[in-house]
């Protein structure tokens, strides 16, 4: 939804140029979220096995699936449209880590850890750096999405776009949940987990 906030800054300030700055405090506040989803799943691969972790994520993304796919009309609404940019760093974080972006990626980063393990239940430096790199380019990923959805409706599509049409979210990513939920279960069966 991070889109929604660049699009209507950008309408507030009647300025596209609103709309590139306000990416770059949601793309932080996603990306400390994701950072610290990394930073658990390295902590608890240090006290578990990668079986038992790779079971863990698989059942937590079923588990949050579920749950969003029952509550998906609950969508926040604590918050306004007016947002200063350290607003939208912090609004970025909690809602990162409330629908579960960094769980999403955690069977990826599990695999890396997997990549890099040598027998024993200590993070590498080597999957320290590939946990960076995820975290960077799933970041990056998410910005140049986020950031083409809202020029296009601010330069082409416009409001009446939004009046007309609107598509749930938060449904998909239920589903997208529950598929990657599944994708991790079947990995971690398999013993192969996600890579």
């Amino acid at each position: 939804m991070g889109w929604l906030f660049a699009l209507s800054l950008g309408l507030q300030q009647k300025s596209g140029r609103a709309i590139w700055v306000s990416l770059v405090p949601i793309s932080a506040g996603h990306a400390t979220s994701i950072a610290l989803v990394a930073v658990l799943v390295a902590g608890i691969g240090s006290m578990i096995s990668l079986q038992s972790l790779r079971l863990l994520t698989a059942v937590t993304l079923l588990g949050f699936g579920v749950y969003k796919l029952i509550t998906y009309y609950r969508h926040p609404k604590w918050v306004g449209m007016r947002v200063k940019l350290h607003d939208l760093f912090l609004w970025s974080f909690l809602m990162a880590f409330a629908h579960g972006a960094g769980l999403m990626i955690a069977p990826i980063l599990v695999g890396l850890l997997d990549g890099s393990h040598s027998g024993t239940h200590h993070v590498s430096a080597s999957s320290g750096m590939l946990l960076m790199l995820a975290i960077v380019v799933h970041t990056l990923a998410m910005l140049v999405v986020m950031g083409f959805i809202a020029w296009i409706v601010y330069t082409r599509l416009g409001l009446m776009f939004l009046r007309r049409s609107w598509v749930n979210f938060d449904l998909i990513w239920a589903g997208a949940l529950l598929v990657v939920g599944a994708l991790a279960l079947w990995g971690a069966v398999a013993g192969g987990g996600m890579h």
